[in-house]
């Protein structure tokens, strides 16, 4: 009995020397990829687009054996749900930092990205934006903070400018959820009309919960307006229009970023004929490579990307090739690759202005026409 655990005791030592001496031979460098979006509720479907276009950069990275500094590199996910709440954010945020993630690619939410930025920028990792469009969070004087779409300053001003020069609308009417990103688009939209020239006749407020839009509408119709201007949730759009409808409205509906897909479409129905909406960049499937990213997703994950998968994966990619660049997974020198990255993602060249923007970003407006959202036109910043 004594000579059999004795034999047992140096297999085992054996076999635990030989995972050693192997995994010292064949050793990866794990490289941990921390996403932070909406995982559940209402926000849950865009969370998991930007989870999904993370996840799809990672595997690609992984099959290409990447090697830094004689090691092979082996990405790894570590994906955690804010659940578009700044206060589980911040909380969220010290976990990845915990995990010892090397960079963050999210959020869905500007109003959990301010926050949770800060606690990324005292440890020093980056944390790159795929969908968090207000301005705000790359104004903090944070050195750790980029973003691969275009700002509600770009956006929303663009829409502001375009309702005036363009479209000829005389009364304009505008309606935000009170979130970050909602309050902080309007306000950009506002200040570009009014310098366009435009009048602002009516400002009305809801929230990210509510489903009867039926006060603030009747409202708008009352005041005569010819254009009303929303920024907020997908879902939320898609039920303004449809009591648009119900009412009688002819004002014409033009939303804010992450209203373009189709989620409004399949909630609005019929409704939605006619809607406007302006999204980041230029339409993907317009893009050289643009829909081989259509065709890669669909197949991985068995449906159509939503709005910010595209983003989410030049986020990832953009890191990613930051970090070969530098030939080291240090945070540090990733944020300094980045800063000088110029990278050709699906949705165009990524390259980073002072305070970590998008340099050259563009806008698109689309149109529901036939049941799908189709591109009407597409403007650089000024």
């Amino acid at each position: 009995m004594i000579h059999f655990l004795r034999r047992l005791l140096v297999t085992s030592l054996s076999t635990l020397l030989l995972s050693v001496v192997c995994g010292q031979s064949y050793g990866q460098m794990v490289v941990k990829i921390g996403v932070s979006s909406p995982l559940t509720g209402i926000n849950a479907a865009n969370g998991k687009d930007i989870e999904n276009g993370v996840r799809l950069a990672v595997e690609e990275a992984n099959a290409q054996r990447i090697r830094l500094d004689g090691q092979e590199a082996r990405f790894q996910l570590d994906s955690m749900d804010d659940q578009s709440d700044p206060r589980i954010g911040v909380q969220v945020a010290q976990k990845l930092v915990d995990d010892g993630v090397a960079l963050v690619v999210g959020y869905y939410n500007s109003g959990v990205a301010l926050p949770s930025s800060l606690v990324f920028a005292r440890a020093g990792i980056p944390v790159i934006l795929p969908a968090a469009s207000n301005p705000a969070i790359t104004r903090q004087g944070l050195k750790t903070v980029f973003r691969v779409i275009a700002t509600d300053t770009q956006n929303s001003g663009t829409a502001g400018k375009y309702a005036v020069n363009d479209m000829k609308v005389q009364r304009i009417a505008v309606m935000d959820d009170r979130t970050a990103f909602g309050q902080g688009a309007v306000d950009e939209f506002r200040k570009a009309v009014i310098g366009a020239g435009g009048k602002i006749v009516l400002a009305e407020y809801t929230n990210d919960k509510v489903v009867d839009f039926s006060a603030p509408l009747t409202n708008i119709r009352a005041a005569n307006a010819d254009l009303l201007f929303f920024a907020g949730l997908d879902h939320q759009a898609a039920l303004i229009t449809k009591r648009m409808r119900e009412l009688g409205m002819r004002t014409q509906f033009v939303g804010s970023g992450g209203i373009a897909d189709s989620i409004f479409l399949n909630v609005a129905g019929p409704a939605g004929e006619g809607a406007m909406a302006w999204e980041y960049g230029r339409p993907v499937e317009s893009l050289p490579q643009g829909k081989v990213f259509m065709q890669k997703f669909r197949k991985r994950f068995g449906s159509d990307s939503l709005i910010y998968a595209p983003f989410a994966y030049d986020a990832t990619w953009a890191a990613i090739n930051a970090i070969r660049q530098a030939n080291s997974a240090t945070s540090a020198e990733i944020v300094s690759a980045l800063r000088a990255t110029q990278y050709e993602g699906i949705t165009g060249k990524i390259a980073f202005d002072p305070n970590g923007d998008l340099k050259n970003p563009m806008s698109t407006l689309y149109q529901v026409r036939g049941g799908r959202w189709v591109p009407v036109t597409t403007i650089g910043a000024d």
